[in-house]
């Protein structure tokens, strides 16, 4: 039992310690390039959020002049849904709890059952998912006019079967402080709080940096 083995522990101590550096600085590598994609949003939009006018929950009217300057997170649901609403719904409601402290995120869902989804309709329907108003606004309108809103200016599919039910979109649309729509992202995804956070967060990173 000589010097040798003190030798080869003191080695074998070193080559674990190189690994180790190296293990360490290849993750922090890897955060750091995640951390700078995130910090813009480089995807182009899609299109420009056209000029709307519609009633809120509280009967207020909303145009989109007044959203300008808020990244918003929107949907199409209606409240009699016995589709794929309720979890639209749930979704953003997660989304509401999670930017809380976001002043500078909407939240939108906008009606295409309007002739029922009234702003006293939606009014309850808000309440009775604890909705703050102030955080998340539920839009309704002229049928033909939320047609044209959907269909037009946001570029979702809505059609409707022979008893008046309404088909449409379950994406959660994502648009920018300057009414520009950037992504969207299905509610069906399990991944979709991820994702839309991650390009809100994006977004109002990216506004801070203009």
């Amino acid at each position: 039992m000589t010097s040798s083995e003190p030798r080869r522990f003191s080695t074998l101590s070193w080559i674990l310690l190189f690994f180790l550096a190296a293990l360490l600085v290849g993750g922090a590598f890897i955060s750091f390039r995640k951390g700078e994609s995130r910090t813009h949003f480089s995807q182009p939009p899609i299109a420009e959020v056209p000029d709307f006018s519609f009633l809120t929950q509280e009967g207020k009217k909303c145009t989109k002049a007044d959203l300008l300057g808020k990244v918003w997170v929107a949907d199409f649901i209606f409240t009699r849904c016995q589709g794929p609403c309720p979890l639209m719904t749930a979704r953003m409601a997660e989304l509401a709890s999670k930017l809380k402290k976001s002043p500078d995120v909407q939240l939108v869902s906008v009606t295409i059952d309007p002739t029922y989804d009234t702003p006293e309709v939606l009014a309850a329907y808000a309440a009775a998912i604890h909705a703050d108003p102030a955080q998340w606004i539920f839009l309704t309108g002229e049928l033909d006019k939320i047609a044209s809103f959907t269909q037009q200016g946001m570029k979702q599919p809505l059609a409707f079967d022979s008893n008046g039910t309404p088909n449409h979109s379950t994406r959660l649309m994502i648009v920018d402080k300057n009414g520009m729509i950037r992504s969207y992202h299905d509610a069906n995804d399990p991944e979709v709080i991820q994702k839309t956070l991650l390009d809100v967060g994006s977004l109002l990173r990216d506004s801070k940096n203009k």
